[in-house]
């Protein structure tokens, strides 16, 4: 018996879910529909492809070397669609951008809305989480991270670098004493990232700076911003945020000035996509444009 197509469909969803339910959820499938296809597609292969366990379905190593073969397929399956849908100049159906929330909250919007007005069939999802995106498990078709990954089969390429600084707002500044050096820092309070869901070091700011103890935490940028508009202490900011924050200043620009990178992560087999090339360019220069037209209002 030859397997099917939507079998293997069903299989990738399971080994990217590792849960039945999971898997259903993607699918819009129930459960036990799911299980009876993964059934259906280890009688024909004559082959068991997961191995149960409490934490739930893991590979078995058929299931391992099926893996690639199946995601070569969906690839192919994946540009003969983009070959025979839409016009040729314009982009459609659905891409999903991973990015963190600073990313997210103040350069997506702008970026993607530009790139759908020109591509009116196109659906965007923009998915902003305070972790890394997992893009093995195809939670999105690219992701905008802060670190060049080093593992995986993975396509990287650096869009921008971006500036950020020390950050109070005014009404707090008026009611302190003149911080003129980073000595002076000490007894303010600082507001940042929560210390323990920190998942990436180069986001670890305030430890760059000698700065132990964090008064006000949280794991989402807008958020630390919206305590800084209260006038409730001092954090490190993105340049390109200012603008959306027209009261706050910076703080010892000259002593504290730092500058990270975006960097754009795709899938190893997507290189063939046109679309998804299409479309990684857009949001690149995008991103580019918009950092250095924030950046230039501050």
């Amino acid at each position: 018996m030859e397997p099917h197509w939507d079998d293997m469909k069903v299989f990738l969803a399971v080994a990217r879910e590792e849960s039945l339910s999971a898997a259903g959820r993607i699918l819009k499938m129930d459960p036990a529909t799911v299980g009876r296809r993964i059934a259906r597609l280890e009688a024909a292969l004559e082959a068991p492809l997961f191995v149960k366990s409490p934490q739930g379905y893991a590979l078995s190593a058929a299931g391992e070397r099926l893996l690639s073969h199946g995601e070569q397929a969906e690839e192919a399956m994946r540009a003969a669609a983009e070959a025979l849908t839409g016009p040729a100049d314009r982009l459609s159906g659905q891409i999903r951008i991973g990015a963190p929330d600073g990313c997210a909250n103040y350069l997506l919007p702008q970026v993607c809305t530009r790139i759908s007005a020109t591509n009116p069939d196109l659906d965007i999802q923009i998915l902003a989480l305070p972790r890394v995106i997992n893009l093995s498990r195809r939670e999105a078709d690219m992701a905008i991270t802060v670190s060049p990954p080093t593992a995986g089969q993975l396509l990287v390429q650096k869009i921008t670098d971006y500036k950020l600084h020390l950050v109070a707002h005014r009404r707090y500044l008026r009611r302190y004493p003149d911080i003129n050096a980073i000595e002076d820092l000490s007894g303010h309070p600082m507001i940042g990232y929560i210390p323990d869901m920190i998942f990436d070091r180069e986001l670890d700011y305030l430890s760059d700076l000698g700065i132990k103890r964090v008064a006000l935490a949280s794991n989402a940028v807008s958020v630390q911003l919206r305590l800084v508009a209260g006038a409730t202490g001092l954090c490190v900011a993105h340049d390109f945020t200012l603008p959306s924050h027209g009261r706050l200043t910076k703080v010892l620009p000259d002593q504290i000035s730092l500058t990270r990178s975006f960097y754009l992560v795709r899938h190893q087999g997507d290189r063939r996509s046109e679309r998804l090339n299409r479309f990684a360019t857009a949001l690149s220069t995008g991103i580019r444009d918009e950092v250095a037209r924030l950046e230039g209002l501050t």
